[in-house]
């Protein structure tokens, strides 16, 4: 049977390991959330930091106490805290389980829930859900939920108490020590690398012979000597003179030299 819980409302463990589930809808403009806890010895605060598991230490040195990570699920993303109930240290009484979006408030996270699970079954219904809604709507960090001891055994109670400065306040309050050098902040994303395509193959450049003009066939160019002498057009070559002069008549084979007619002025008197 699954509770339905409200806040200020518990329920009884019967299970010796269990699994806090935060759950809520992505979506534009929607920031990531993550898991935390927090140890508390007797006086309601950590031992030592060590009792602070997140995304920075997510293992706690006893062993018993870890967060699992991020999941895509068809009802939205989720991070979980899981627990071993029957393995914690005597000396803590209560194990708080926390949401942070630090820089972001949680009036824009939607659907934010956690559920808590059996770890040692597979598969199932959950063992109870609290819809967590934030007062304010200025809240960057809430308190979910409490797994406490009470005699034996333990509870879990329904609280939804929000931190507008963040996770690293709420963590403040609860005794653990800050450097102001250290990042309590959200990891920043790893940027996708971008994936190169490859340049298309390089075509072959097409030659378009010059068009004659107005559609009339161009004359071939001239073709050019080799070796820098003269090509034999075909033609005969008329010696030319030097000088400027032109050339000396030659007669023609077969007719006797004459001289021109002369003017009276030359006639033998």
């Amino acid at each position: 049977m699954t509770h339905a819980m409200l806040k200020g409302s518990n329920v009884p463990l019967e299970v010796t390991t269990v699994r806090a589930v935060l759950r809520w809808t992505p979506g534009q403009g929607v920031p990531d959330v993550d898991a935390s806890a927090l140890l508390l010895g007797p006086d309601g605060r950590v031992r030592s930091d060590e009792d602070f598991v997140f995304y920075n230490q997510p293992r706690h040195p006893s062993g018993q106490v870890w967060r699992l990570g991020k999941k895509r699920l068809t009802e939205g993303l989720t991070d979980t805290i899981q627990t071993d109930l029957a393995g914690v240290e005597a000396g803590v009484g209560q194990i708080l389980v926390v949401a942070s979006a630090d820089g972001v408030t949680f009036d824009r996270v939607r659907d934010l829930r956690i559920l808590l699970y059996d770890a040692a079954a597979a598969e199932g219904d959950p063992l109870a859900y609290f819809d967590v809604k934030p007062e304010t709507g200025a809240e960057t960090a809430l308190i979910c939920g409490e797994l406490y001891r009470r005699g034996e055994g333990w509870k879990f109670r329904a609280l939804g108490e929000g931190y507008s400065d963040g996770l690293k306040g709420l963590a403040t309050d609860f005794g653990i020590s800050v450097d102001e050098s250290e990042a309590l902040e959200e990891p920043a994303p790893v940027p996708t690398p971008e994936i190169s395509q490859p340049l298309p193959p390089e075509q072959p450049t097409t030659v378009v012979p010059p068009q004659p003009s107005y559609g009339y066939p161009q004359q071939p160019p001239p073709t050019q000597p080799a070796y820098g002498y003269p090509q034999s057009t075909g033609q005969p070559v008329t010696a030319q003179s030097g000088y400027g002069y032109p050339p000396p008549v030659t007669a023609a084979p077969g007719q006797e030299f004459r001289l021109p007619p002369q003017g009276p002025q030359f006639i033998g008197r």
